[in-house]
Formats: structure tokens, sequence, C-alpha cells
């Protein structure tokens, strides 16, 4: 089933496992755009060599590099089977720019997901995530753990990373940032029709069901 669909969020509100969750269902691949910034870093590609210094210093990508790199991404072939976009828009300039590269592509969002979740959550479950090394799958120490001690659920890898910025200053400035760049593309994605709240502070299986009924909702308004 072909969907474009984009995730948002504030930062540590579940982002990512609600994408892992539309994969398995849907069949949808998943385009994180860390994980894009990062394979170009890795290749040594130009974009990457511009992201490189950026990211090892935890900084913001700027609209336009974050533009180019989602623009280069589609020409690999982001779209032949649809996507879940992790990550990107971060801002409302990116948004307009997503906007006419889909255009120039032929294609259109079908449903723009906002995962609403209080700071004290985003709190608690960004100070205690860890990532698999091997395939970056996320957990958290008290909310989501692992189900054997040590042992990734989806990869069966045994070595596990945390980000060093995981600490309660760089959450709180992160959510400040959301606040002042990224809630301001909601509304114009309200707009357009597109965007669609789940409540994200139940649990993994609540929310996926919220996101899952908003998307058969989008569909069933169409016609589809």
């Amino acid at each position: 089933m072909k969907k474009y669909i984009v995730m948002m969020g504030p930062p540590g509100g579940g982002k990512g496992t609600q994408a892992r969750r539309l994969n398995e269902r849907l069949g949808v691949p998943i385009f994180s755009t860390g994980k894009i910034f990062r394979s170009f870093v890795k290749a040594q590609t130009p974009i990457g060599k511009e992201l490189a210094p950026i990211l090892e210093k935890g900084g913001l990508v700027p609209d336009q590099l974050a533009i180019d790199s989602i623009r280069e991404k589609m020409h690999q072939g982001l779209t032949d089977a649809g996507f879940i976009l992790d990550g990107f828009p971060r801002t409302l300039p990116q948004a307009m720019a997503f906007d006419r590269i889909l255009e120039g592509a032929g294609l259109k969002l079908d449903i723009v997901i906002d995962i609403q979740v209080p700071d004290s959550y985003i709190i608690e479950r960004t100070i205690g995530r860890f990532y698999c090394h091997t395939c970056e799958a996320e957990y958290n120490e008290t909310l989501h753990k692992t189900k054997v001690m040590g042992v990734c659920d989806v990869c069966g890898g045994t070595h596990f990373d945390r980000r060093s910025d995981d600490n309660m200053e760089t959450v709180k400035k992160r959510l400040q940032e959301y606040r002042a760049q990224t809630m301001p593309v909601l509304p114009y994605y309200e707009s357009r029709g597109l965007l669609a709240t789940v409540d994200g502070t139940g649990s993994i299986e609540a929310v996926a069901r919220q996101i899952e009924e908003s998307i058969q909702l989008k569909v069933k308004s169409r016609g589809e």
C-alpha cells in the first residue's frame, strides 16, 4: 500500500517507534532524516561533507541543506514505494520547499501525523532511551525495554548506544527549538486538511491504533 506520510511531534515523542509500527502494518519504508544525513556523511558525498561538521557538533541542519538532502534522497528512489518520513520538515520553509519538491515529482502527501506529548513525558522518554548499535531500534529503560535483557528485539544485536546529548539541559533546549521552529508547521498542514493529531501519552499499541484510525479516516474522506 503506497502512502506518503509525514510524522511530526516533539523530540522524544515517539515518532520513530510509531513509524516502525506503521512500516510493519503498511509495508511502507521509513526514511529518517538522521539516517539520511548520516548515510551521506558516510558516503562522503558533497552534501555529506557539508553535513559532517554540523552533525559532529550536534547542531541543527540549516533549511537549505536539509531540503537538498531530501531532494537528493528522492532522486535515489525515496518515493518508489511511498514513505514514512521522520524528522522532516522541521521548519515552515522546509515544509513549503518539500511541497514544491513533491509537486515536481507529481506526488502529494496523504497525511501529516502530529503526536502530542507533554514535556514531562518527553524528559522521561529521552533521558532513559538507548539504541541498538546495529539497526538503531529505540528502547527505554522504563517505558520500552528489550524483551530479552541486552538483546535487540529487531535484529538480535547485543551492542547498544546512547546519545551523548540525551541529558536534561539538552532536552529542554530541544523542546524550546521545537516550539519556536517546528510547531508553526502544524497550522500550515492543518489549513490544507492534512493534519491528524493523536495523543502520544498512551501505550505504544494505543497510539498506533489512533494513527491507523486517522489514516483510515483520511482515506475514507477522499473516497479511496
